[in-house]
């Protein structure tokens, strides 16, 4: 018998050419959001078309000065809604974006849409929250401002709702500032752009997001910092565009739906750690006292207990009635 060999395989990697373009991308200094918007076919198995931010190697680049923070931890833009925060810290300085496709490029490159948000700059008259709204009568300075989608900038005191709720209008940014109880600088706070996905932190008086971008902020997370964080405490809530209302929250804890629906308002409470136990218990706990007032029917049984002696004034009529029936009995 002659053995007849087999043909060889060869075990030669398949490659797959892609269509690749590259774009420079010149930046000032400042916070930016790139974002990618629907691309009108995907790929199921490859995921492309997709994009990808990096810094290039040349000097232009000035990757000391360029800090990139995906959407994903993989570092891709390949879906709608993905995206990505870049901070640019002495500009101008260059961004690498490549656009991936597939074969013969079947399915469209993405549309990126950049978004400059206002981070990190000294409060300007128009950021500071008593020149963000009308301030009532004896009140010279607000606590907080927003700005509201559709409206502008609207400003409110701790402890008061801040934005629409109910109304579907989501909040862009927002600066918080106290005028009382604990200075500015003591506290700081980030927004919500994404799940896992935070902005950088921003001190008292420092607007955090943007403004007329229409780009939601998803919620927010503050805390308290220096002496303030000894001598008091914070608790926050929020609701969202979708109808969920989450909070209160405790401080450094992240107050965003499960859906990541937009904020359309937020309410902060600041709070001395001493008078903690009865304050925020009152605020947290409002829809429950007054269930549970029912089966405790005490305050209930307190009220009828004072009418008690106005009951017994009425038993002396009684018995003053009672002697002229007697009188009659002894004429008799």
């Amino acid at each position: 018998m002659s053995d007849i060999a087999a043909p060889k395989r060869e075990n030669r990697p398949r490659v797959t050419e892609l269509n690749v373009s590259g774009h420079l991308m010149t930046l000032d200094t400042g916070l930016f959001c790139i974002l990618q918007t629907a691309a009108k076919s995907v790929d199921a198995a490859s995921g492309l078309p997709g994009v990808r931010l990096s810094v290039p190697p040349g000097a232009g680049g000035r990757p000391d000065a360029v800090t990139i923070s995906s959407f994903r931890a993989d570092g891709w833009l390949s879906g709608f809604g993905d995206a990505a925060l870049v901070r640019v810290t002495q500009g101008p300085a260059q961004l690498l974006v490549t656009v991936y496709q597939g074969p013969a490029g079947e399915h469209a490159a993405p549309n990126l849409q950049v978004l400059r948000l206002l981070e990190g700059a000294a409060p300007s008259a128009a950021q500071q929250p008593a020149a963000a709204a009308p301030a009532a009568a004896g009140q010279t300075v607000m606590d907080m401002v927003a700005h509201i989608q559709g409206r502008g900038d609207v400003g409110a005191l701790l402890g008061e709702w801040l934005g629409e709720r109910g109304s579907k209008r989501w909040i862009e940014g927002f600066a918080v500032s106290p005028a009382h109880d604990v200075p500015p600088q003591d506290i700081e706070y980030q927004a919500v752009l994404g799940r896992g996905w935070l902005s950088p932190w921003a001190e008292g008086g420092q607007f955090c997001g943007s403004r007329g971008m229409a780009l939601p902020v998803l919620g927010l997370r503050l805390r308290l910092r220096g002496a303030s964080a000894q001598s008091h405490e914070c608790s926050y809530s929020a609701t969202f565009t979708d109808g969920t209302e989450i909070g209160p929250v405790a401080a450094g804890e992240a107050c965003e739906a499960e859906s990541l629906a937009p904020m359309e308002a937020f309410q902060i409470e600041i709070r001395p750690r001493g008078s903690a136990a009865g304050a925020p218990a009152k605020a947290a706990a409002r829809p429950v006292a007054k269930s549970a007032a029912k089966p405790g029917t005490k305050p209930a049984a307190e009220k009828p207990a004072a009418p008690k002696p106005a009951t017994a004034k009425p038993a002396a009529p009684k018995r003053g009635a009672a002697k002229p029936a007697g009188k009659a009995g002894r004429g008799r």
